[in-house]
C-alpha cells in the first residue's frame, strides 16, 4: 500500500499520507515519500497550489515512534533540505495549504506549520504531544511556531506540551480555517482553486518576500522586495491586470482573480 497518495486536481495536487492505521504516523519512507512528492509538486508547471491532507481521522500524528522504538533510525543534514518528516526544510517557490481533520500534533504540527495556510476541522487539535517522549523538534518547529503565535504562546505550547482545540488555534492564529468536521479537505480545495485562478508570477513573488524577509535586514528585505516585484512586472501580468482594470473589471468593489 503505497503510504503518499498523490492526485492532480485541474492545477492543484492533493498529497494525502496514507497510514490511518497509525494515525498518519510517518516513518523513514514515508518522509522520504513525502520529500519526494513536494518536490515534484514544486518543479511541475502545470500545477500552482498543493493542498496537503492525512487519510482517516487524522492529519498526522508525529512521526512513527514505533518504528523508531523497532529500530529504525533516519539521518538528515544539519544544512540539507530533507527533514525528520520529510518535507520540512524544503524552500518551496508555490503555495501550500494544509487540510487538518483530527490530530495534528508533535511532528504533525511541524509538518502543518510548513504549509502556508492551515484550514482545521472543528474536532482538530494540535499540540507538542512529543514533550512527553522526550522527542525534541526538529523540524523547525521551533523556528515556525513563535513567528506564526508569538513568542509567549509558542514557549508555552513548547514547554506544556498540551492540546490546542481548533477554536483557540483560530484565535491565536494557529490555523486560518475552522470547519465542520469532514469539510476541511472541501475548503481547502475551494481555496487552492481561488489562488489557482490568480495571476501567479506575482502571487508567487510576494509570498517569497514575506517568507524571504525574516532572515534579512530591513533595507535588504527592502530590496528583495522590489526583485521580487520586478520579476512580476517583467513577466507582464501588472500591465495585463491594469488593462483588465481599465476595462472595468473590479468596479464597485467587486473582487476576484479575473
Amino acid at each position: 500500500m503505497e503510504t503518499v497518495i498523490v492526485e492532480r486536481r485541474g492545477r492543484v495536487a492533493v498529497v494525502t499520507i496514507n497510514r490511518p492505521e497509525r494515525k498518519n504516523a510517518v516513518d523513514l519512507a514515508t518522509a522520504q515519500a513525502l520529500y519526494r512528492a513536494f518536490k515534484a509538486f514544486d518543479t511541475d508547471a502545470g500545477l500552482d497550489i498543493a493542498v496537503f491532507a492525512g487519510k482517516g481521522d487524522a492529519f498526522c500524528g508525529g512521526a512513527d515512534l514505533k518504528a523508531l522504538a523497532a529500530g529504525e533510525r533516519r539521518s538528515f543534514e544539519r544544512d540539507g533540505d530533507f527533514g525528520p518528516m520529510g518535507p520540512t526544510r524544503l524552500e518551496m517557490t508555490k503555495p501550500v495549504i494544509a487540510a487538518i481533520e483530527g490530530a495534528a500534533v508533535a511532528g504533525g504540527l511541524e509538518l502543518a506549520l510548513w504549509c502556508d495556510l492551515r484550514v482545521a476541522g472543528r474536532s482538530a487539535f494540535f499540540g507538542v504531544f512529543n514533550r512527553r517522549f522526550g522527542v525534541p523538534l526538529i523540524d523547525l518547529g521551533t523556528i515556525r511556531l513563535p513567528r506564526l503565535i508569538g513568542h509567549g504562546r509558542a514557549m508555552e505550547l513548547v514547554l506544556t506540551g498540551r492540546k490546542v482545540a481548533a477554536d483557540e488555534a483560530l484565535a491565536i492564529g494557529l490555523v486560518t480555517k475552522v470547519v465542520e468536521d469532514g469539510r476541511a479537505l472541501e475548503s481547502a480545495l475551494a481555496l487552492a482553486a481561488e489562488l489557482a485562478a490568480f495571476p501567479q508570477a506575482a502571487m508567487r513573488g510576494d509570498r517569497l518576500s514575506l517568507i524571504e524577509q525574516w532572515g534579512l535586514d530591513e533595507a535588504v528585505a527592502a530590496g528583495n522586495e522590489a526583485d521580487r516585484g520586478r520579476a512580476a512586472i517583467d513577466a507582464g501580468e501588472t500591465f495585463a491586470g491594469a488593462k483588465r482594470f481599465a476595462a472595468g473589471e473590479g468596479r464597485h468593489g467587486k473582487f476576484g482573480s479575473g
